[in-house]
């Protein structure tokens, strides 16, 4: 069996991890359900750590990047700047991906093989 790198971004400010691959895959599940908990399942997340990233995410931008529907079971939304906030990250990790492609394929030569 053949190991493979994959590379993953995240983004820290002031020196402490803000955002990466899984708040990230928490807003591509928020808008694909609707729904912070449905998110959170789908991830194997209990419902506090999932609302503990949500709330931690909108507090790291300037506006929320979550909407969610007051009255329990009313929903959830990402807002338009949580759509562009997904969609730079996103578009950055594109872009080291690209820029890393030799590295780790040379990278990868030097790993050692899978045991079985």
């Amino acid at each position: 069996m053949t190991r493979r790198l994959r590379l993953t971004l995240r983004v820290d400010v002031d020196d402490a991890p803000a955002i990466g691959h899984g708040k990230i895959r928490l807003l591509e599940q928020i808008e694909q359900t609707g729904s912070i908990s449905a998110a959170g399942r789908a991830m194997g997340m209990s419902y506090r750590r999932t609302w503990l990233l949500v709330d931690s995410v909108n507090r790291l931008f300037i506006e929320p990047v979550v909407a969610a529907r007051p009255g329990g079971g009313g929903g959830a939304r990402l807002t338009e700047s949580g759509r562009e906030v997904l969609a730079l990250y996103r578009q950055a990790e594109q872009q080291a991906i690209e820029g890393a492609a030799d590295s780790l394929r040379r990278l990868e030569e030097y790993l050692a093989p899978v045991l079985s």
